[in-house]
This record gives C-alpha cells, sequence and structure tokens, in this order.
C-alpha cells in the first residue's frame, strides 16, 4: 500500500483541510494522514469523508491515525498507531494494513506493521515531550528495517537534506506543508529532494 509513495502528509483538521490536500498532492504528496486528537468522533468522521473523496479521486493513500473503526466507516487504506496504541496485531483484525511510529532501534527491531514512522528526528511541536531521536535512527532504520519507512518530525526543506543524506527515502511532513502560505510549493520542494536523491542512488 505505501510501496512507492515517498511524501507523506499529516494534517489535522481545519476550515481549509480540501484546500490543503488538493494543494498538496498537486505537489508531490502520495501519501495522506489524518491525526486530530482534539476533535469529536463526529467532526473526524466529517472532515475523514472529505479527505476520503479528495484522495480517492486523485488515487493517493489515507491513513487514518489510532481509529481503525473510524478507518473501516470511510473506506480508508491504512491506520497508523503508535507505542502506546492498540497493537497492530488488534488492528489487523480488522481488516485494514497499520503503520507504526518507533522512536528506537528495539522498536524498530520489534515492528510487526506494514510500515514504519521513524523519529522524531528533529524537535517539533506536534509531539511536545518527546525528545528528538537524531539522525543515528534514521542510519539505523536504512540498515535494519525490513519494511517501507518514513522519517517524521521536524523535517522541512532544510532538514529534509539531512534526513535524507542519513539513509530516508521517504519523508513525512506536518507544518512544513500544513503550514507553508503555499503548500502546494512546500511539497514540491521536498518532492524534488527526494527525486534529487533518488538520482544519485542511481
Amino acid at each position: 500500500m505505501v510501496e512507492g509513495r515517498c511524501l507523506y502528509l499529516v494534517t489535522g483538521l481545519r476550515p481549509d483541510l480540501a484546500d490543503l490536500l488538493e494543494a498538496a498532492i498537486r505537489g508531490g504528496v502520495d501519501i495522506v494522514q489524518i491525526r486530530d486528537k482534539d476533535a469529536t468522533d463526529r467532526e473526524l468522521l466529517a472532515g475523514l469523508e472529505v479527505a476520503r473523496d479528495i484522495t480517492g479521486r486523485h488515487d493517493v493513500p489515507l491513513v487514518v491515525n489510532d481509529r481503525p473503526d473510524l478507518a473501516l466507516l470511510v473506506g480508508a487504506d491504512l491506520v497508523h498507531v503508535g507505542q502506546d496504541d492498540l497493537p497492530t496485531s488488534a488492528v489487523r483484525k480488522l481488516g485494514p494494513p497499520v503503520g507504526l511510529s518507533t522512536h528506537t532501534p528495539a522498536d524498530i527491531d520489534a515492528a510487526d506493521a506494514d510500515y514504519l514512522g521513524v523519529g522524531p528526528v528533529f524537535a517539533t511541536p506536534t509531539k511536545p515531550g518527546r525528545a528528538a531521536v537524531g539522525l543515528d535512527l534514521v542510519r539505523y532504520a536504512a540498515e535494519h528495517a525490513s519494511v517501507p519507512w518514513f522519517a517524521i518530525g521536524g523535517i522541512d526543506a532544510d532538514s529534509a537534506e539531512l534526513a535524507v543524506g542519513a539513509g530516508a527515502t521517504r519523508l513525512a511532513v506536518v507544518r512544513a506543508i500544513a503550514d507553508a502560505p503555499d503548500p502546494e510549493r512546500a511539497a514540491r520542494s521536498l518532492r524534488t529532494v527526494l527525486e534529487r536523491a533518488q538520482v544519485a542512488v542511481r
């Protein structure tokens, strides 16, 4: 489900969600996660329906954070969980593939998931209280991860170069696109970093 996908946008609900997703996808985002811990179930369901409509039209996988029940209701493609959320084995019993956040080499080694989020690579306000794992964990994932993985956490156009230099071939971002004055341009800039790295490898 994530094979061939390399630029992953994580966003919460917002009044301009549809416009954001359309712009981000035009710029090169090819997988989208909706994550909003503060929304009511009703609000989250409505937002997911908007996201499902847009991602479905563009053939972009939709990921729901930590809510396999709502993922099933809207026909999302994947569920993403953290280390303290439902086990991946439990989510799989409901049907959808599952991604898992990892923060240590042990997390990566023990992971039983369809893809991994590795981070937060750099400090980020979206994960208050969680220390940045740094580029060493990116290097570890590049050498040891057995499934596709995305470097995440504090990644923007500048730090993306560092993450890619450490071995990341997929990036997940929040503020770098969602808070950008021009989300399409921001996404295209990140996509360019990834594409340059792929050319260099060849």
